[in-house]
C-alpha cells in the first residue's frame, strides 16, 4: 500500500519540513502500517500504537543519532525504527536475519542502547550524559523514554535518585499509559509546566528569592516560609511532586497524542538546565479498538486477523495455560496456595486464578527481585507461594533466589515459563541460562516436564515439597507424537525424581528433557533408518540427577548423548559429566546444547537448525560421535574413561 507521507520519510531529517497537520496525518499512516505489518509477523502491538505521536515528536525536535534516544524495554521502538530508515525492512521484523523487535546497535546508529528487560534506560542515559560531560567537546541531548511499568522496578528509582542528585542535563520521558487524563488537574498542571519551564519564571523565582534573602533579619525566614507554602501548594496540585523532590524539574502531565503539545514541551525541556522529567499520558493500543479494549492481550501477539483481532493459530493447551489451570485446582485443594507474578498475569496463565482467588494473587509489577523475596516472606509464615516468571526475567533475581530463598531452604515454588529458546524476541529473551544459574545453588530442586500432563503431575508433588523447587517449561507445548513409533515395554509409575525410558535402544543413549525431547525422538527416528538403535530417556529431574538410573545405564551403554536447550557451560550435560567422572564410570559422552554465544531472533525451528540442534543435525552429530576415532578429541566429546 502507498502512503503519501510515510513513503517519503527516509530519515528523521525528513520530518523537519512537515507541518503539524502533516505530522498528524503521518501518525495515522504509521498506525495503519504497524497494524498491517504486525498482523502478519506478530510482535508487540499495543505499546507501539500508543507511542506513535510521542516518537514522531521526539524525532521532530531532537537530532538523532547526534542526540541520544534510549528506549526502556525497547518493545515500543517500532516507530523509531520506521522513522530511522528501516521501513523497507519492516516485513522482516523478528525473523531470522531480519529486524530485531528491540533496539539493536549493530542494526542502526540510531539505536543507542540495547534493551529487552525493563527499568534500565535511565541508568544507561545517565551514564551516557556523564560521559558527555566529561568530554567537553561533546554537546548533545540525552533522552530516556520509560513506561510507567518500568518505574515498578527498583533500578529505575535508583537511577532517578542518582540523576536528580547529580544535576546532570538529562531528559526522562515518563510514558504513562495507565492513568486517565483529568481535564481540570491536567490542564492546570500543563499550565504550571509551561510557566515553570519559561525563562522568565525561573529568572523571577531566582531573583525574588535572592532579594528576600538580602533583607536584614527577616529575609531568609520569609524566603524559607514562602518555599514551604509553595511546596505544599504544589503537592496538592501537581502530580510530579515526588520527582521534584528527587531533583527533577517536572513537566506535565501532557496528552501524548497531541503532537503540537509534545513538541512544545520537548523544545522547552531541551533548553532547561539539570534533569527534567516529562510526564506524557498515552493510551495503549491507540487507534485499534481490540487493542484499546484489551491492551494486555495485545501486548505481544502472534500473527492475527485484523478484522477480528483473533490469532491465526488455533487455541491449544500450552504449558502456561496448564500451569494456571492446575494452580487453580491446587488452590481449591489448599487455601495456603498463593500466586505471584511480575506484570505477566496473562502470559503466565494466571488470569483465571486472579478471577477466582483475587486476594491470593500478587502482581508486583516489573519487580522480580521483590517478587522472590516477598515469596520467601510468605513461605516463612506458612503459605505456599508459586512464583511464575519467565526464565529470562527470573535471572534478574538471582541474588534473591540464592540469599533469601535457598540459604533459608524455604519452600518457594518457581514456575519458570519460556525456558529454552523462545524464538522471535531474540537474544534478551532466550531462556537458555536457568539451569546454569540455578543448579549450582544448594537446596534447589529442578524439574523439566516432558509435556503438559507431566507438568500437572509434578505440580501435585510440589504442593507439599519442603524446600526451594523450580519447574522449567517452554513456550507453547511439546509434540511427542513420534513416540507412537516406539512402544516402550517399561511400565513407568510416575515419580518426579525418577527418569523414564521413552525409547529402547542398544547403540547409544540420549538423555534429554522438556522441549528437546521432540528433537531427541526425531533424531532417534532418523538414526533408526540408518540401523542405529538409540535409547531415549526423559531426564525430567535435572537436579538431583537420577543417579540410580545413570548407574544402571552405565552397565548397558558406553555411548551417552546429553541434549538440552540450556547453554553447555554449567548445564545438564555438565552435571552428567561431573557424575561420571566423580564415580569413575567408563563411558564416552557427547554434550549437545546451546553454544557459547547469544542466539538471535527467529522461529524456534530455524534457530535449532542454525545452532545444529535440529533433529537432522543431532542425528548427524551422533553418527560422527559413534564413528569417531577413539584417540581423537572432538568438540563437546567428553572422555571420562579412566
Amino acid at each position: 500500500m502507498k502512503y503519501s507521507l510515510l513513503d517519503s520519510i527516509e530519515s528523521p531529517k525528513d520530518l523537519k519540513a512537515l507541518t503539524i497537520e502533516d505530522l498528524e496525518k503521518l501518525s495515522q499512516e504509521i498506525r495503519d502500517f504497524i497494524l498491517k505489518t504486525i498482523s502478519k509477523t506478530g510482535g508487540h502491538l499495543a505499546s507501539n500504537l500508543g507511542v506513535v505521536e510521542l516518537t514522531i515528536a521526539l524525532h521532530y525536535v531532537f537530532n538523532s543519532p547526534h542526540d541520544k534516544l534510549i528506549w526502556d524495554v525497547g518493545h515500543q521502538s517500532y516507530i523509531h525504527k520506521i522513522l530511522t530508515g528501516r521501513k523497507h525492512k519492516f516485513d522482516s521484523l523478528r525473523q531470522l536475519g531480519g529486524l530485531s523487535g528491540f533496539p539493536k546497535r549493530k542494526e542502526s546508529n540510531h539505536d543507542i542502547f540495547e534493551t529487552g528487560h525493563s527499568s534500565t534506560a535511565i541508568s544507561a542515559a545517565l551514564g551516557i550524559a556523564r560521559a558527555r560531560d566529561l568530554q567537553s567537546h561533546d554537546d548533545y541531548n540525552v533522552v530516556a523514554i520509560v513506561g510507567d511499568g518500568a518505574l515498578t522496578g527498583g533500578m529505575a528509582f535508583e537511577a532517578l535518585n542518582d540523576a536528580g542528585h547529580s544535576k546532570t542535563n538529562l531528559i526522562v520521558i515518563l510514558n504513562d499509559n495507565e492513568m486517565s487524563i483529568s481535564h481540570n488537574v491536567g490542564a492546570l498542571a500543563g499550565h504550571l509546566s509551561k510557566v515553570r519551564a519559561s525563562a522568565e519564571y525561573n529568572w523571577i523565582k531566582k531573583g525574588t528569592q535572592q532579594l528576600l534573602e538580602k533583607l536584614p533579619g527577616i529575609g531568609k525566614p520569609i524566603a524559607k516560609g514562602m518555599e514551604l507554602v509553595k511546596r505544599g501548594f504544589k503537592s496538592l496540585l501537581v502530580h510530579g511532586m515526588i520527582f521534584e523532590e528527587m531533583g527533577f524539574k517536572y513537566l506535565g502531565p501532557i496528552d501524548g497524542h497531541k503532537i503540537s503539545n509534545i513538541i512544545s514541551v520537548l523544545e522547552q525541556a531541551s533548553k532547561m538546565e539539570g534533569p527534567v522529567l516529562i510526564h506524557v499520558i498515552t493510551q495503549k493500543g491507540k487507534g485499534y479498538d481490540f487493542a484499546e479494549d484489551n491492551p494486555e492481550l495485545f501486548h505481544g501477539v502472534p500473527p492475527f486477523i485484523m478484522e477480528t483481532g483473533k490469532a491465526q493459530k488455533k487455541n491449544i493447551s500450552t504449558f502456561s495455560k496448564t500451569f494456571g489451570n492446575k494452580l487453580v485446582e491446587l488452590a481449591r485443594r489448599d487455601d495456603k496456595v498463593v500466586a505471584i507474578t511480575a506484570a505477566m498475569l496473562e502470559s503466565t496463565g494466571l488470569m483465571r486464578f486472579k478471577e477466582l482467588f483475587p486476594h491470593r494473587i500478587f502482581d508486583v509489577g516489573i519487580a522480580e527481585q521483590h517478587a522472590v523475596t516477598m515469596a520467601a516472606g510468605l513461605a516463612i509464615n506458612g503459605l505456599k507461594p508459586y512464583v511464575a516468571i519467565y526464565s529470562t526475567f527470573l535471572q534478574r533475581a538471582y541474588d534473591q533466589i540464592l540469599h533469601d530463598v535457598c540459604i533459608q531452604n524455604l519452600p518457594v515454588r518457581f514456575a519458570i515459563d519460556r525456558a529454552g529458546l523462545v524464538g522471535e524476541d531474540g537474544e534478551t529473551h532466550q531462556g537458555v541460562f536457568d539451569i546454569s544459574y540455578l543448579s549450582h545453588i544448594p537446596n534447589m530442586t529442578i524439574f523439566a516436564p516432558k509435556d503438559t500432563e507431566e507438568l500437572r503431575d509434578i505440580m501435585d508433588y510440589t504442593l507439599d515439597h519442603d524446600g526451594p523447587i523450580a519447574i522449567r517449561y517452554p513456550k507453547g507445548y511439546t509434540d511427542l507424537s513420534l513416540l507412537k513409533f516406539y512402544p516402550c515395554s517399561e511400565d513407568n509409575v510416575f515419580n518426579p525424581y525418577k527418569w523414564e525410558t521413552l525409547i529402547n535402544g542398544t547403540d547409544c543413549i540420549i538423555l534429554s528433557f522438556g522441549k528437546m525431547l521432540e528433537v531427541a525422538i526425531g533424531a532417534a527416528r532418523i538414526l533408526s533408518q540408518k540401523d542405529i538403535s538409540c535409547q531415549g530417556v526423559n531426564a525430567r529431574c535435572i537436579k538431583p540427577l537420577d543417579e540410580s538410573m545413570l548407574n544402571v545405564l552405565s552397565k548397558s551403554h558406553s555411548n551417552w548423548i546429553t541434549l538440552e536447550d540450556n547453554v553447555l557451560t554449567g548445564g545438564f550435560g555438565s552435571a552428567v559429566n561431573k557424575f561420571t567422572i566423580s564415580n569413575s564410570i567408563d563411558v564416552d559422552i557427547l554434550n549437545l546444547g546451546i553454544p557459547d554465544n547469544f542466539v538471535p531472533q527467529g522461529k524456534v525451528e530455524e534457530l535449532l537448525e542454525l545452532i545444529s540442534l535440529d533433529a537432522n543435525s543431532v542425528a548427524n552429530r551422533i553418527i560422527s560421535f559413534l564413528n569417531r576415532n577413539k584417540e581423537n578429541v572432538y568438540v563437546h566429546d567428553v572422555k571420562t574413561k579412566t
